[in-house]
């Protein structure tokens, strides 16, 4: 499969999928941002809601409004289609999106579980295109660019022993929201919805994993999936990780320690990062000219929502592959899994053992005693005005 049209340097027609709150404060910006540069061009907004959509289109300048996903498709033919919808819709709006040819930027959670993302896998291109990416802005801009550099360079020496926490708060109106909470419609708690960010970033910086233990809990909230998790990692390079994903941390934080033979890099934030939201910390025997350039990250460019599509746009233009899609998207979703089962089954989880027929390759909650609801919630269209997908601000 391979776009409809050629791109040949012309702007990239886009359209929106979900017109909520991430659509309005993060994907939308950064397509004007780029349609003023001339890469791209906003040419369509779905949502089930007619007022939604219609208001989501003025306001944005956008030139048509549906309410039909596969008549935009059929009648805009977009060559990326940015999904802003609630986590149980994405499987199937990718693989339409997919099928007519264009490029999806799809939102995290990226799919409920393993094999729906084995399904929209299924409908990528086969060399050029058109693949389906996630969105994690967090790998992106010019501190995680300086640090992945560093480390795959050995410049800081082996890592070693690594912390990785999102700490964050949520009260009990906000699991009020009747998606929220529950394994059929969020496809998991903070693991799934909040700390997918970090422990993507830290993977990222660290490469694949060998194993994970961990525990769960539901110590607050009155929900389907848990409200807590701390896990054990070690990856494949001998390092060792601590995981703390909350919703019951007041004083919120999103964190990641690597402490490496010859430094200790630290990033401390909340919702996006910065160069100054960056530290290292060499030990004392490294020269003081080599950590001023350790500590030199360059022209600050933040992490965003924007510096992932200015890549992704590049990716399309060159008919390659974008970071954040395949193998590369799926680690995030596959530490995701197994952590959810080693801390159901209470065992040790190893990379690359959930696959077709496992449990935890089609449910999250791998149909575990006292994890697994009584009776799945069916799932109708959800508008996307209650859409969270894991929202990057407080909610």
């Amino acid at each position: 499969m391979s776009p409809l049209t050629p791109l040949d340097g012309r702007r990239i027609r886009a359209a929106v999928i979900g017109t909520g709150a991430i659509a309005r404060g993060s994907h939308l910006p950064a397509l004007a941002t780029l349609a003023d540069e001339g890469e791209t061009e906003v040419v369509a907004a779905v949502d089930i809601d007619a007022a939604a959509v219609e208001a989501f289109c003025a306001a944005g300048g956008v030139p048509h409004a549906y309410t039909d996903l596969d008549r935009m498709l059929r009648e805009q033919r977009p060559d990326l289609v940015t999904i802003c919808t609630p986590p149980t819709l994405h499987r199937d709006q990718s693989i339409a999106a997919l099928r007519a040819g264009a490029w999806v930027w799809c939102e995290k959670p990226p799919v409920p579980t393993l094999a729906d993302y084995a399904a929209v896998e299924a409908e990528e291109g086969a060399e050029s295109g058109p693949y389906s990416s996630i969105v994690f802005q967090h790998r992106f801009g010019s501190g995680s660019r300086h640090v992945r550099r560093l480390l795959a360079e050995g410049a800081l020496g082996r890592p070693l022993v690594v912390h990785c926490q999102t700490t964050w708060y949520r009260d009990t109106a906000y699991y009020s929201v009747p998606w929220r909470g529950r394994w059929a419609t969020e496809g998991g708690g903070p693991a799934m919805g909040h700390g997918i960010h970090q422990m993507d970033l830290m993977l990222d910086l660290l490469g694949p994993w060998s194993e994970v233990r961990a525990m769960a809990g539901r110590l607050v909230h009155d929900v389907e999936t848990e409200d807590v998790s701390t896990a054990l990692v070690r990856f494949e390079n001998g390092a060792m990780a601590t995981i703390v994903n909350s919703v019951l941390s007041p004083d919120e934080v999103s964190r990641i320690r690597i402490d490496c033979e010859r430094a200790t890099v630290e990033l401390t934030h909340l919702y996006g990062h910065s160069n100054a939201n960056w530290h290292i910390t060499p030990a004392a025997d490294v020269p003081g000219d080599e950590a001023d350039a350790w500590r030199d990250f360059g022209a600050d460019v933040p992490s965003s929502h924007l510096e992932q599509l200015r890549e992704l746009v590049a990716s399309m233009r060159a008919g390659e592959r974008p970071r954040g899609s395949g193998a590369d998207g799926r680690t995030s979703l596959e530490l995701v899994a197994a952590l959810y089962k080693s801390a159901f089954t209470d065992v040790t989880v190893k990379a690359g053992e959930i696959g077709p027929g496992d449990p935890f390759h089609t449910a999250m909650h791998g149909d575990a005693p006292g994890w697994a609801p009584a009776a799945e919630v069916a799932v109708s269209a959800v508008s996307s005005e209650n859409v969270a997908s894991g929202e990057e601000v407080p909610a």
